[in-house]
């Protein structure tokens, strides 16, 4: 099983990284890829990728940054992206809930950054919170320039899974879906993702999965985690995790081009 989102850029990594990523591989985790939110941290992300083995990275500017983007991000991004670490453009996209960068910024970047993945021919490592319109409106006109993309942390309604799915697009499940208070109505779709679309993550540290037991002796999620995510949402699929696991990393394979 492969972790396609983990945070190890994170400050609550930053007194046991290396314990947490040896914990990961330990409990049966074959792969992690790092999340890049903006140049400072996609570039450590990508120096991180390079110390572990069976680690790659992603390099891109989040919505939350997007005040930030400037023709110096899209150069800087360009030649990160170079790195045999880095493997896909992002976590970018959008984001409304919160707007810590206006709507029009928030676009810009996307825009840019789609740009420069369908122009290094790489796949999108994408956000969406509070968007899901605009993000389509924005996404449409890249999709058949684009090698592949997936939404990450999907945590939409199923009419707006089956419009990504419609286009083409991964979805990328975290421990959300194992929340009894908000996670619900993403367990129930579960089973209308097809197989070859899904893909597996933790977003660690953040969406600790609260059905976890024991439960864990922090609220910090972790990599080692990940297999209690796919035995969950084997069983709300109706699945085999053992199966489940193997298409998700044959996914894995597929969309972002590694050998692991």
């Amino acid at each position: 099983m492969f972790d396609i989102g983990l945070n190890l850029t994170s400050s609550q990594f930053a007194k046991d990284r290396d314990e947490v990523v040896a914990h990961a591989f330990a409990a049966g985790v074959k792969g992690l890829l790092l999340t890049g939110t903006n140049l400072h941290e996609s570039e450590q992300a990508q120096l991180l990728a390079q110390r572990y083995d069976d680690c790659w990275s992603t390099a891109g500017v989040h919505p939350h940054d997007s005040s930030q983007w400037s023709n110096e991000s899209a150069e800087s991004l360009y030649a990160l992206a170079k790195t045999p670490e880095v493997v896909a453009i992002g976590e970018c996209g959008l984001d409304f809930n919160r707007n810590f960068s206006t709507p029009e910024e928030q676009e810009k970047a996307f825009t840019a950054q789609l740009a420069l993945a369908a122009e290094l021919g790489m796949p999108v490592f994408m956000h969406c919170r509070d968007a899901h319109a605009r993000f389509l409106t924005l996404l449409e006109p890249w999709l058949d320039k684009l090698p592949g993309a997936v939404l990450h942390c999907f945590t939409g309604s199923h009419q707006d899974a089956l419009e990504c799915l419609d286009r083409g697009l991964y979805l990328g499940i975290t421990g959300w879906v194992c929340d009894e208070r908000r996670g619900l109505e993403l367990r129930e779709l579960l089973p209308a993702i097809p197989a070859e679309r899904l893909l597996v993550e933790t977003d660690a540290p953040y969406l600790l999965p609260r059905d976890r037991k024991p439960k864990p002796p922090s609220r910090r999620n972790e990599p080692a985690y990940l297999g209690h995510i796919v035995e969950r949402v084997a069983l709300w699929r109706g699945e085999d995790p053992r199966q489940l696991s193997a298409q998700t990393d044959d996914n894995v394979r597929r969309l972002f081009g590694i050998d692991f």
